[in-house]
């Protein structure tokens, strides 16, 4: 998440997204245009999922994909989450240990609050890195979880380090043969996601409150302002988009096998 100063000037930009056509989320509990589909998250687990969430700051995966964790929570999977960093450079006023105290802290009752584990990676707010050592350490930790679902940071975004989380994220799948299933999720989508078009959307109606107190247990990051001003119109949009009073949006990554077509040139 991002300073006062800068979340002030974040103007969440909506936009529809054309032919959604038929919104399944096949594997975890999506939902279909209109009709939510509350057998995909039942009340009786036959499968014990492994499901972890990668974020770059304490935060971000609450805001971002929050009731989708407390779903899968609610169900009684295994959640994780995976903080890139602790948030070390929030606060100009605080050194980096004071804000990584504090945030960490943070991290750690919002987790609670959603019944989810916290890890965190080690790396630092404003410096982290895209390396070989770096990509070794994200493919271990992912696969000491042994995840069944990962959810990810939108690679084209403003923040470096949601880059850096999602393209780290993004080498584990494929480092691990693809054996999980990869999803990116948004933060303020028009400001910093860009280009962010779902067509997998989950129902986070009933976990609404769940997700707030989450989010609002991140209290150096001004949550009622943010969630005010942003998630709160970011939730209602993706769920009138979907029939729902509110959803999060995703993109499942997945290798498609048929051909690009370019215009103006013959194959």
């Amino acid at each position: 998440m991002m300073n006062k100063n800068e979340s002030s000037r974040r103007k969440f930009v909506k936009r529809s997204t054309a032919g959604i056509g038929a919104l399944a989320f096949s594997r975890f509990g999506g939902i279909s245009k209109g009709s939510p589909v509350s057998g995909l998250f039942p009340n009786k687990v036959e499968k014990i999922l492994h499901i972890m969430c990668v974020g770059a700051h304490p935060g971000d995966p609450e805001f971002g994909c929050g009731g989708t964790l407390a779903r899968y929570s609610d169900a009684g999977h295994h959640v994780s989450v995976l903080y890139l960093t602790r948030g070390e450079a929030g606060d100009p006023s605080k050194s980096y240990e004071e804000s990584a105290s504090l945030r960490t802290r943070e991290a750690e009752t919002a987790c609670k609050l959603l019944n989810v584990k916290p890890l965190f990676a080690g790396q630092i707010d404003a410096n982290t890195e895209l390396n070989k050592v770096r990509i070794d350490d994200m493919v271990r930790l992912i696969q000491s979880e042994k995840p069944d679902i990962l959810f990810t940071h939108w690679p084209l975004d403003t923040h470096p380090d949601h880059q850096v989380a999602g393209l780290l994220a993004f080498n584990a799948w494929a480092r691990s043969g693809e054996q999980f299933q990869l999803y990116y999720y948004e933060v303020n989508t028009g400001s910093e996601t860009m280009d962010f078009e779902p067509p997998d959307y989950v129902d986070i109606s009933g976990v609404r409150e769940k997700k707030k107190s989450a989010m609002f247990a991140h209290k150096t990051q001004n949550p009622e302002e943010i969630y005010a001003d942003f998630f709160k119109t970011m939730e209602e949009f993706r769920g009138l988009q979907s029939g729902v009073k509110a959803a999060e949006g995703f993109i499942h990554f997945k290798v498609k096998g048929e051909r690009a077509t370019l215009s103006g040139l013959q194959s």
